[in-house]
């Protein structure tokens, strides 16, 4: 009776294990399973049906990574968030091999296309400086999540690339100068430091299309960062329907006055949807908001749900 027990207890523990997520470390000194996060991106099977968790040690990574389709359900988590650092230094007019110039997307060192993407305790970077557009991280994939991570640069630090895609970000810290946040998904930043560095410029540049409701939602933020007082826009519409919402932020005085800039467009005003919802801190000056941005009441509140904004996805990070 004895033995069967334990025969039903080992064969419990191995269906158990099935259906856990598999464990690949990275490290730098040859101690883990690779030494790069490419092999380790690489080795995840295609188009597996269970997640894939990729552990990296601390190191600074310079690579230039790409997450591909066919790998779906993949975590990074690194060993510490501020040392744990992935990396690579192209930028928009950096010539590819043939002499053209690499472009926005181009510059990226991070391109996610596999959907349910997470990472965790993880710095993104481009570390070309301010030398114009240089992304930092790139996401096409649906249902992207981030949780106690890092995105860093100067000009368009973080392209939120995909119009279907759903992106979530928590206790996430993103820095930049011009239009850092930027591209065409439904994003939500919530419990976010948004670092405004030096030089002035604008937070988000949305580019959603007029078939979502949502674009940008900021939730229980922080706007902080070392820019001038008045020198930043909380956005302007790189497309015509863009959208950025703020809710419960504080808001630090490089915020400009009137909050947004319609890009040179008088029409945008007419489409793009910029709204905030009981902010505090100096940046806040709802009575001297551009005219045609908005200040929820709280019915209109309600539809800013996580629930609802996601399309009934729960983020899990």
């Amino acid at each position: 009776m004895k033995r069967i027990f334990l025969l039903f207890v080992t064969a419990f523990s191995i269906l158990l294990a099935k259906g856990q997520d598999k464990r690949i470390v990275v490290a730098q000194d040859g101690s883990g399973d690779y030494k790069t996060v490419q092999e380790a991106i690489n080795s995840v099977p295609d188009f597996r049906k269970v997640s894939t968790l990729i552990f990296i040690k601390n190191g600074i990574y310079k690579e230039k990574l790409n997450l591909s389709a066919s790998k779906k359900m993949v975590k990074l988590q690194g060993e510490n968030v501020e040392k744990t650092i992935l990396t690579f230094d192209d930028y928009a007019a950096k010539k590819n091999s043939f002499g053209e110039e690499k472009g926005t997307s181009g510059s990226s060192s991070f391109y996610i296309y596999g959907e349910e993407f997470s990472a965790e305790n993880i710095t993104f970077e481009n570390s070309s400086g301010p030398v114009g557009q240089a992304v930092a991280l790139w996401i096409a994939g649906d249902k992207a999540q981030f949780k106690n991570c890092r995105m860093l640069g100067f000009q368009d630090t973080l392209y939120t690339y995909g119009g279907n895609s759903r992106q979530y970000f928590k206790n996430c810290y993103i820095e930049g100068t011009v239009d850092f946040i930027f591209g065409s998904a439904t994003a939500v930043f919530e419990d976010c430091e948004i670092f405004c560095k030096k030089g002035g410029g604008y937070i988000t540049a949305s580019s959603s299309p007029d078939t979502v409701k949502y674009g940008y939602v900021f939730l229980n933020c922080k706007i902080t960062g070392d820019a001038p007082e008045n020198s930043f826009y909380l956005g302007r519409p790189w497309r015509p329907y863009a959208k950025a919402v703020y809710i419960h932020c504080s808001l630090g005085n490089m915020i400009r006055t009137e909050g947004w800039n319609n890009w040179g467009k008088e029409s945008n005003e007419k489409t793009a949807y910029y709204a905030e919802y009981k902010n505090s801190g100096p940046g806040f000056k709802p009575a001297k908001r551009a005219a045609w941005s908005h200040q929820l009441n709280d019915t209109e509140l309600k539809e800013y749900a996580l629930e609802k904004i996601m399309k009934g996805w729960k983020p899990s990070i």
